[in-house]
């Protein structure tokens, strides 16, 4: 691609997706939800400039019937989420027009170079409202019976009432944001980036990482409730809601890396560690 046709590409990408990536920064990424959003997206555009010099090195046959079918879906799809306010097709439609562009531009072997930035950015796409609600409920309840059992067997008068937990004078609801799916979506992105940067070639090594994800994610974020318990209990109920509250969500990343790390050691003696070349 040169020039001028890079630097036009660039500007309709602004033109379509700058305003609403103004408007997610204003509303659904200020949210607790939602926060981890700029992270993808900015992880996701530094891998694509990874890519640049290979992508440029490629000299093959471009794919223009299915780069222009995977644009025009992807543009009615862009019509129909941003008309509807139905952010899973607004966002969504990003990852179609840039695999249509590289479909036009380097054909498949482009899209091949730079399939995990564009998978990537599927993580930084609202979920359902209907699937966060009914998986988050029983995931809050679970998160809270267990944290409220092992605080308890510790010795801390804790009480449980639904999401609830009592912990001495003080009552906290467990939140979405703590123990609800979009933390553990988060996390799970946090994994796929880790598997990708090791570039480990074991499908069987990567899959069972991937999988033991979602248990480390519900164990991380067990701890990150017990932590505002008892900060809350030691320190009280405005140092449990402060500062300490959004400390928090640093150490539940903290810990679910910790934990991810344990879990490919342990999977490294059953699995080759051969590492391929970046995709």
């Amino acid at each position: 691609m040169d020039v001028p046709a890079l630097v036009l590409v660039l500007a309709g990408l602004l033109v379509m997706y700058g305003p609403v990536y103004v408007e997610l920064s204003r509303t659904i990424w200020s949210s607790d939800e939602q926060g981890h959003g700029p992270i993808i997206f900015a992880v996701s555009l530094w891998l694509l400039y990874g890519a640049r010099h290979e992508l440029a090195e490629l000299r093959v046959s471009a794919a223009p019937i299915s780069g222009f079918a995977l644009l025009l879906f992807s543009a009615l799809l862009f019509a129909v989420g941003k008309s509807q306010d139905i952010w899973i097709f607004t966002i969504g439609s990003q990852i179609g027009v840039l695999g249509g562009l590289a479909l036009l531009f380097k054909g498949w072997q482009g899209l091949r170079k730079i399939w995990f930035p564009l998978f990537f950015l599927l993580f930084m796409v609202p979920l359902p409202e209907a699937l966060v609600a009914a998986v988050t409920a029983p995931l809050k309840s679970a998160v809270s019976a267990v944290a409220s059992a092992l605080l308890y067997h510790l010795g801390y008068p804790v009480g449980r009432s639904g999401v609830t937990l009592t912990v001495g004078q003080y009552q906290l609801l467990v939140a979405d944001a703590c123990a609800g799916l979009n933390s553990m979506f988060t996390l799970e992105a946090l994994g796929m980036l880790y598997m990708n940067l090791m570039k480990y070639t074991s499908v069987a090594r990567n899959v069972s990482l991937a999988v033991a994800l979602v248990p480390i994610a519900f164990v991380a974020n067990i701890c990150r409730v017990m932590i505002l318990v008892l900060v809350t209990y030691y320190f009280g109920d405005a140092a449990g809601q402060g500062f300490v509250h959004g400390f928090a969500g640093m150490v539940l990343f903290m810990l679910a890396l910790g934990f991810m790390l344990v879990v490919d050691k342990l999977l490294g003696y059953f699995f080759k560690a051969e590492r391929g070349q970046a995709a």
